[in-house]
């Protein structure tokens, strides 16, 4: 590590490590001291700390915000309401950057580029540019110095959840540290995001309702990723307008493909279920954006995924223990695989009626946190479980896009929308599809 990056991340720890140490230091005397404390108002100036901050430690925690049980509740519902909103950075930076990418007359290989950033991310802003044959393009840049700020917050992390888990060992965090470190800093490479945009544009070209942007491999490297500017309204945007249901379900459809039909016909989850990464366009098709979080899984993890669909919808337990082994998880007894199937059931449910119904059918927002407190309880009372780290994403997917189906209130048939994917899924042949399409994008292994 060169030493301007590591006074970079000392520097960083320093500016967050009073966030975290008060997240550790108010748990750790609520539960072991019996020290009361405020964990609401903590929380929400915790959010302040982070929603002023450039870089993962936001993404982390609203990752987080997503898994249940990796933070205390009041954590986690005011880390989710973090947005990728940190001030941009200023014309000189972007001058100095955009001339160590591509060259000190990088202006010239551009018809027009605005200098205002017109939008900014946790590790990058977007800057909308013209190419010279009149292509309107997307210019994501990288801030300085992620390398060192992605390994201080992941220090950060590591931290605060291991406080957590000694204060309350429902879930042994060791597996989603590690999924989430790793796919923190495949993001920083901005060449592999732009094959994984290839492999969507690949995966989903039977799907026109999604549109996926086309990055320009002359105008892109590791820290720079150009790519086609596609033009939309951020979903929030159009739902605050209340469009008829008819939009609705057709908005919801699109993102069932954008998701699904990448991992049960090529073993491959888009692990990003942030409501920022939707457009909706005039015609109610969607733009699916931001690339940099993208997992491959193994054939045998997709077959185990319908392997559990199959037992909840038959009450078949043997078949249940088949797929949690599949999935990576070990030494489950009865009991604690009885608890694991409520949060199957609450998952599944939607996909084991046949016929057209909303996501989640009670009116009671509070109603999928219930049934995770009382899965959360249930592991506690039978010693914790310890997730694979194929658990995580695919997880944290499915709870992300439940929530945008069910702000979206559509009425889908989605057991028939899942079945029509499905179908007789063979495991040999997902593994020769996702090995063609990988190696046609371009896409290196993860690791």
């Amino acid at each position: 590590m060169s030493g301007s990056n590591l006074f970079g991340e000392i520097r960083r720890f320093a500016r967050t490590s009073g966030a975290v140490g008060g997240i550790a230091a108010r748990v750790a005397g609520e539960r072991v001291f019996g020290i009361k404390t405020d964990r609401a108002s903590h929380a929400e100036d915790l959010k302040t700390i982070l929603g002023g901050l450039k870089g993962p430690l936001m993404k982390v925690a609203q990752f987080l915000s997503t898994v249940p049980d990796a933070l205390p509740a009041e954590y986690a519902a005011e880390l989710a309401q973090l947005q990728s909103n940190a001030p941009p950075m200023g014309w000189a930076f972007v001058r100095r950057r955009m001339a160590t990418e591509l060259g000190a007359d990088w202006q010239s290989k551009f018809a027009s580029f605005d200098q205002e950033a017109s939008a900014a991310a946790s590790l990058g802003q977007v800057h909308r540019a013209c190419l010279p044959d009149g292509t309107d393009v997307a210019c994501k840049l990288q801030y300085p110095d992620m390398p060192s700020t992605v390994e201080a917050d992941l220090r950060q992390l590591k931290l605060a959840m291991a406080v957590y888990h000694r204060m309350d060992n429902a879930i042994h965090q060791d597996e989603i540290y590690k999924e989430l470190a790793e796919r923190l800093r495949e993001e920083l490479d901005y060449t592999r995001e732009a094959a994984q945009m290839r492999l969507y544009t690949l995966m989903l070209k039977a799907h026109p309702d999604v549109h996926v942007p086309v990055p320009f491999t002359g105008y892109s490297t590791k820290r720079l990723l150009t790519m086609t500017w596609l033009d939309g309204r951020p979903l929030m945007h159009r739902l605050a307008e209340d469009p008829p249901q008819e939009e609705r379900n057709r908005i919801a459809k699109a993102l069932f493909e954008a998701w699904y039909v990448p991992f049960y016909r090529y073993g491959v989850i888009h692990g990003d279920p942030n409501m920022g990464n939707y457009q909706v366009r005039p015609d109610g098709s969607v733009n699916l954006l931001d690339f940099g979080t993208i997992r491959v899984f193994p054939a045998k993890f997709v077959r185990g995924v319908i392997d559990l669909f199959e037992a909840v919808r038959d009450h078949d337990d043997e078949k249940a223990h088949h797929a949690y082994e599949t999935w990576g998880f070990t030494n489950l007894t009865r009991e604690t695989m009885d608890v694991l199937n409520m949060w199957a059931r609450f998952l599944y449910e939607p996909l084991v009626e046949d016929r057209v119904r909303r996501i989640q059918e009670t009116n009671d927002p509070m109603y999928g946190r219930e049934v995770a407190e009382k899965v959360h309880a249930g592991l506690k009372r039978t010693g914790g479980v310890k997730p694979p780290r194929e658990f995580v994403l695919m997880d944290r997917s499915a709870i992300g896009l439940g929530g945008v189906f069910l702000r979206l209130n559509a009425e889908l048939n989605w057991s028939q929308l899942f079945q029509e994917l499905v179908g007789d899924l063979d495991v040999d042949t997902l593994a020769q599809r996702q090995a063609a399409v990988l190696e046609e994008a371009g896409v290196p292994p993860a690791g």
